[in-house]
């Protein structure tokens, strides 16, 4: 079985349009949320949101090439680039057929599916432009780097709600190890700050209005984001033999689901993928010093995620840390496993973690060490990203430091 690393890494959120600004923001604890400014914000009641404010889409695309990008396939192409620069990987036309591309989606195009039901049921327009299914489809923003970048492998979309991510950077490990592709390309993209997208939401009355406070006594609700994360995973061996900067290896994979309920999280469902992803990366409990929380913000959520992981980590628990970058750049949805990746990143390349911010209060049932308000300096080799979703869709990644 092939090992499998990460060899670059590219992003774009509300902390910033490329990898150092993100990670400084992580390091700093910089707020990335605030008011929402877009068509018809004023008729909805939540008016904050991890938006990429000044964002100008033809300072990076043609105007032919905006006219068939929706926003998410635009900020996976960002990233995608800045990926593969980061990298240093070469897409060769005898080995395209080895690259692979798997992304994470949860609204796909839901921009253009906004824009155009506006247009056509407000404004009474009776045609659309000619492109809108291949602009909307959520695997527009796969297919799109597959044809940029030549990568001509394996080429899919899982929307799996907010694990989309990490089910997606799951089966390219997966796909890596087996030997049906030597790299990937892979991570998440979303776009939902819209007028219908949070009105959507709003609807399930889990949004808060004025801040992201993940395991806080005081939490009221999630605050959405929008953005992309992309990385290169890569065959260990390829990777050393061409003299790649390697960031970290990914080391297991879990996925399980509640099989309980549509909404409510199971703790039961949870700790089974976080022992799941242990297991899979043959790590002891002992092992890992640094959690990515799943931490939306939510009563339900947190409570039921710290209770899992004092389900699988037992008298650990009080050794791990845990934080909550949702506090910071808000819920990608299905792009959220791969932006908040990066706090592994940081924690295993810097020694940084990264903290859980708008922290006031503790909460009994969540009464972890949450890294509150202010990062901090420790050194740690073995890490976990939760990602938890509706549907009770549960997925962990495990990560280590690669010598």
């Amino acid at each position: 079985m092939n090992r499998v690393v990460i060899t670059g890494a590219g992003v774009v959120s509300a902390l910033g349009m490329d990898l150092n600004t993100n990670l400084n923001s992580l390091s700093e604890g910089k707020n990335g949320i605030g008011p929402i400014d877009f068509l018809n914000a004023e008729r909805l009641s939540v008016r904050i949101g991890g938006q990429i404010h000044n964002y100008n889409p033809y300072d990076h695309f043609s105007k032919q090439e905006n006219s068939i990008y929706d926003k998410f396939t635009q900020f996976a192409l960002i990233a995608t680039k800045q990926a593969v620069s980061s990298s240093g990987i070469e897409f060769k036309e005898k080995d395209s057929s080895k690259i692979g591309v798997i992304l994470g989606t949860a609204g796909g195009g839901l921009q253009t599916q906004d824009e155009n039901y506006r247009q056509v049921y407000e404004e009474g327009k009776n045609r659309v432009h000619p492109l809108i299914v291949p602009k909307l489809m959520n695997n527009a923003a796969a297919s799109n780097v597959s044809i940029k970048f030549n990568a001509q492998g394996p080429c899919f979309t899982i929307a799996s709600a907010c694990s989309s991510s990490n089910h997606a950077m799951g089966q390219a490990l997966n796909l890596i190890r087996s030997g049906v592709i030597k790299a990937a390309i892979t991570g998440g993209s979303e776009s939902m700050l819209c007028f219908g997208g949070i009105k959507a939401w709003e609807g399930l009355r889990i949004m808060s209005k004025d801040a992201c406070r993940p395991f806080c006594q005081t939490r009221d609700g999630m605050v959405q984001g929008e953005g992309a994360a992309i990385y290169i995973f890569e065959n260990y061996q390829n990777a050393k033999k061409r003299g790649a900067n390697i960031l970290a290896e990914v080391a297991g994979f879990s996925m399980t689901s509640d099989a309980k309920d549509i909404v409510n999280p199971s703790k039961k469902g949870a700790a089974r993928a976080i022992f799941g992803a242990l297991q899979d990366a043959k790590f002891n409990t002992e092992d890992v010093g640094y959690i990515n929380a799943h931490g939306t913000g939510t009563l339900a959520n947190d409570k039921t995620e710290c209770a899992a992981i004092k389900e699988v980590f037992k008298n650990h628990t009080k050794e791990l840390m845990i934080s909550s970058t949702k506090s910071m750049h808000g819920h990608l949805i299905g792009g959220t496993g791969a932006v908040e990746l990066l706090a592994c990143l940081l924690a295993l390349k810097n020694n940084v973690i990264a903290p859980t911010i708008n922290y006031i209060r503790n909460d009994p049932d969540c009464d972890l060490d949450v890294v509150p308000n202010i990062a901090r300096q420790k050194n740690v080799n073995c890490v976990l990203s939760n990602s938890f979703a509706f549907g009770g869709l549960n997925a962990v990644l495990a990560l280590k430091k690669c010598p």
